[in-house]
């Protein structure tokens, strides 16, 4: 059995309902309930039998491309584990190409910054890459772009907040730096933070990394880990944007692809482009009510 949830925009929603039932038939997947949720009355629920759910995907994509959208393989429940990326996810900016503004050199390591998450790039060179450029740069420039540049997207605390209120655990992984991401972590409520570190020598950048890299394997290393020890059956939850979150939102129950790149877009079985991060509470059914508003 396949469900689907879909938010789209509410004129001529039930006309383009039944044109993509219509689709779904003609490719063998015919529609068995298609309903408005009771508590989200934006939100439409389509249920079909069978396990394509690649088909699914692209007629939904096709009939409604600019809706947010999760298709799964079973009921659709509040998950126990919400692992997510934080650059241009959790947050609305890109911490290393903010830093690199301070050090003049922003536009030089954005275009690369930009090809590593299109998953042009290797992502550990790329990375290295960047954090040599930014050797010399005095440490006070994180603690002035934390203050003035470093946001949250809009929702983030709400989404984290109110799946913690329901007894999921929250962790923040990303191939980002630990300056960055353990003040985001407290700020939007994660409970654990797995990301890069960053050398410094003398209040300064020495333009290289402490430690190992955390990379693609390693996000997809922290969700395995983190479900396992929740239990069998422990449903997970992921969000990001970029080529190197492909394997942590393909191992998740529901892998959300957030404004996303479009490998990472095609990659995930959800979907945010229209609302904010409280869309993937409308997704999972949780009644607005019931949202810890942070």
């Amino acid at each position: 059995m396949l469900i689907a949830r879909l938010i789209a925009d509410p004129e001529g929603l039930e006309t383009k309902l039944d044109a993509l039932a219509d689709s779904l038939r003609d490719a063998d997947l015919p529609v068995a309930e298609m309903r408005l949720l009771g508590q989200s009355p934006e939100v439409a629920q389509l249920s079909l039998p069978g396990d394509d759910a690649k088909t699914l995907r692209r007629l939904l994509d096709e009939a409604f491309p600019q809706a947010d959208v999760l298709v799964a393989r079973d009921e659709i429940v509040v998950p126990r584990l919400f692992v997510s990326d934080m650059d241009s996810t959790m947050i609305g900016q890109e911490c290393i190409d903010e830093l690199a503004d301070f050090a003049g050199l922003k536009s030089e390591v954005a275009a690369i910054t930009e090809r590593a998450m299109q998953g042009e790039l290797d992502f550990e060179a790329a990375l290295r890459e960047r954090v040599g450029l930014l050797a010399g740069l005095d440490m006070q420039a994180i603690e002035d772009c934390l203050e003035q540049r470093i946001r949250p997207t809009d929702g983030a605390r709400t989404l984290v907040a109110t799946l913690h209120a329901r007894g999921c655990r929250s962790v923040l992984v990303t191939g980002g730096f630990h300056h960055f991401a353990d003040p985001v972590a407290e700020t939007v409520g994660f409970e654990r933070v797995v990301g890069n570190r960053l050398a410094t020598a003398d209040g300064k950048l020495t333009g290289e990394l402490v430690g190992a890299i955390t990379d693609s394997a390693t996000k997809r290393a922290v969700l395995a880990e983190e479900a396992t020890e929740l239990g069998d059956g422990a449903v997970s939850c992921a969000a990001g944007d970029g080529a190197n979150d492909i394997p942590m939102l393909e191992a998740a129950d529901y892998g959300f692809a957030y404004r996303a790149k479009p490998k990472a877009r095609m990659a995930a079985n959800g979907r945010i482009d229209r609302g904010d991060l409280t869309a993937i509470l409308k997704l999972l059914d949780i009644p607005q009510h019931d949202w810890v508003m942070e």
